[in-house]
């Protein structure tokens, strides 16, 4: 989603007379710098935003996009980094894989960016085809949720329903692959790119002590929304927070009032307040966040735990699954940047269900193909 951001950022800012084209990786066979669903914005005069790999293929992607614009005909370009003798490409880097990428250009048939401004404004996955592959009707879309059909540009009402068909499974897997689809009516062959879409991750840091202000602007760096609340005014003053998307002034026995807390927001309670951290974990811990990070040592939780069983109040095993108390990754962090590393670290590692880890230690690939 972050590609998302800064390429929808970027679009509105430049000059209308500009032409411009996007590129997105829509399927690797092996290794590559970037996975499928990587996007790149192109402009007509040289510039871009976002990346498609490490570097090694933007050169020539910008030599495409000014063919796509100049036609106004989206393309499929297949770069194939395992040969090493096509050094333009950038081989020396050791990709070793087969990509491709698709290149839409921007006009009144083809608008991509229009469909980025929509999708940021869902709360819940959704899931988009694009055909990147076939005899007509490259770049056409589909985009669902898991209940209706959103939009669509898919012409032929045959390929739609075949494509509606597999794009639903993506609720189920949870991730995005490349598929080729043989049409049995008319034996055509599609080549489609299914994205599974999740909403950007929400940060809500509660307490906004110093530490809390390199939390915020990592998480910001992510393109992650990040709200502020504290009980002290003085706490949260703009100049403290300047990247935050919002700041807010809350009590604590407003908060299940004062905020929308769903499946993809993940709560940090760093107030030093002993009493407000409580207070807090008792009012979110039965919303729907699947993660609660409480700063201090495990005995503060602990206590926590005693004087809310006073009250009547025992967390479950699937609550307790989502309390990490300590907070954050065990990476020998000190001072205040280290920290704010090792909490977004372990934020990321549970919205991507990865068991961080020395990726030298995982066997196979490294991203899910």
């Amino acid at each position: 989603m972050k590609d998302f951001t800064a390429i929808l950022s970027e679009f509105k800012k430049r000059d209308s007379a500009r032409q411009a084209a996007l590129a997105t990786v829509v399927n690797v066979n092996g290794s590559s710098y970037r996975s499928a669903g990587a996007r790149m914005l192109i402009t007509d005069d040289g510039k871009w935003v976002g990346s498609i790999s490490g570097g090694c293929l933007e050169g020539d992607a910008l030599r495409k996009a000014r063919t796509v614009m100049a036609s106004k005909v989206p393309m499929t370009v297949t770069y194939d980094t395992r040969e090493e003798s096509n050094q333009q490409l950038g081989i020396s880097l050791g990709c070793n894989g087969v990509i491709d990428v698709l290149i839409e250009p921007f006009s009144e048939k083809y608008n991509p960016i229009a469909w980025f401004d929509l999708m940021m404004q869902h709360s819940q996955p959704t899931a988009l085809a694009t055909i990147h592959r076939a005899e007509n009707g490259i770049a056409e879309k589909l985009w669902i949720t898991e209940q209706e059909v959103l939009e669509t540009t898919v012409t032929n009402s045959l390929w739609k329903d075949q494509i509606h068909l597999v794009l639903s499974t993506l609720f189920k897997v949870k991730k995005s692959f490349s598929q080729t689809l043989t049409m049995a009516s008319d034996g055509s062959v599609l080549e489609v790119f299914f994205e599974w879409i999740q909403p950007t991750v929400s940060l809500l840091i509660f307490g906004g002590g110093v530490d809390a202000r390199p939390v915020s602007q990592l998480a910001k760096s992510l393109g992650w929304h990040v709200q502020v609340t504290d009980e002290c005014v003085a706490h949260i003053a703009p100049i403290f927070f300047p990247e935050a998307d919002k700041l807010s002034l809350c009590q604590r026995d407003f908060i299940d009032r004062d905020f929308a807390i769903t499946n993809y927001t993940a709560c940090v309670l760093m107030s030093h307040n002993y009493e407000y951290d409580r207070d807090v974990l008792k009012k979110i811990i039965s919303s729907a966040t699947p993660y609660v990070g409480i700063l201090g040592p495990r005995k503060r939780f602990t206590k926590m735990q005693e004087e809310l069983k006073a009250e009547g109040i025992i967390f479950d095993s699937s609550q307790l699954e989502r309390i990490h108390s300590p907070i954050g990754l065990d990476i020998g962090a000190e001072g205040a940047e280290e920290i704010a590393i090792s909490i977004i670290a372990e934020i990321k590692s549970k919205f991507s269900d990865r068991p961080s880890g020395f990726l030298r230690d995982k066997e196979g690939a490294i991203h899910s193909r």
